[in-house]
C-alpha cells in the first residue's frame, strides 16, 4: 500500500498535468487580452454582428437566389444553410457534453465582463458560427475576395469574444475547427445532393 501511494501521485500528475498546464495558458492568454473594462465599440459591435452576417450571407442569397431562380446560387445558399445547421448542433451539443464553466466565473477578479454570460464555455457559439459561414462562403465560391474579407471578420469575431471575457482562447479554436468542420461536412453532402441532380438532368437530354 505505501509504494502504491507514489504511483497513484505520478498517475494524477501524468493525466492531469497537461490539463492543468494548458488551463493556466488558457487564462494567461485572456489575461493579456481582456481588459479591465473592456468597453470597445469596436470589439462588441464585431461580437453583435454574428447573427446579422451570418443570416444575410445565409437567407438573403438564397432569398435573392430564389427571387432570380438562379439555381447555381440556391444550390450555394441551401449548402451554407445546412453548414449553419450542422454547426449550431454540433455547438449545443459539445457544449452540454464539456460543461465548461465560463472564464469570467472561474475568474471573477481575473477576468472582466460588463455584462453576465449565459451558458458553457466551449466552443464559442458565436466563433463556430462565424467560421461556418466564412469557410462555407469560400468553399462554395472559391473567390479570395470574399475568402479574405469572411475569414478577416471570423478571426475578429473570436478575437471579440476573448476581449469582452467571454470566452478561453481554447473555446475560441475550438469554435473555429467546429465551425470549419461543419462546412466541410455541408459540402460534401451538398455535393450529393444538390450536384447530382442537373448532372443527371444533362445525362437524360444527351440521350435524346
Amino acid at each position: 500500500m505505501f509504494l502504491l501511494k507514489p504511483i497513484h501521485i505520478i498517475c494524477c500528475l501524468c493525466l492531469f498535468g497537461p490539463a492543468v498546464q494548458s488551463q493556466n495558458i488558457d487564462i494567461n492568454l485572456i489575461r493579456s487580452i481582456n481588459p479591465q473594462y473592456p468597453n470597445s465599440d469596436l470589439w462588441k459591435n464585431t461580437s453583435g454582428s454574428y447573427l446579422f452576417v451570418s443570416g444575410a450571407a445565409s437567407l438573403g442569397s438564397l432569398t435573392y437566389a430564389l427571387i432570380k431562380n438562379d439555381k447555381d446560387l440556391k444550390y450555394k445558399s441551401y449548402e451554407l444553410v445546412i453548414a449553419i445547421g450542422i454547426n449550431v448542433v454540433a455547438t449545443d451539443g459539445l457544449k452540454v457534453i464539456f460543461n465548461r464553466t465560463r472564464p469570467a466565473y472561474r475568474y471573477p477578479n481575473e477576468v472582466f465582463v460588463l455584462t453576465s454570460p449565459k451558458g458553457y464555455s466551449f466552443p464559442s457559439g458565436h466563433t463556430s458560427l462565424a467560421f461556418a459561414t466564412a469557410t462555407s462562403l469560400t468553399l462554395t465560391h472559391k473567390k479570395w475576395y470574399i475568402a479574405v474579407p469572411a475569414y478577416l471578420w471570423a478571426g475578429a469575431m473570436g478575437y471579440s469574444r476573448m476581449y469582452l471575457g467571454k470566452h478561453y482562447p481554447s473555446d475560441v479554436l475550438g469554435g473555429a475547427l467546429v465551425g470549419a468542420g461543419s462546412s466541410l461536412l455541408a459540402h460534401w453532402l451538398g455535393k450529393r445532393l444538390f450536384k447530382q441532380g442537373p448532372v443527371k438532368t444533362r445525362a437524360v437530354y444527351a440521350i435524346y
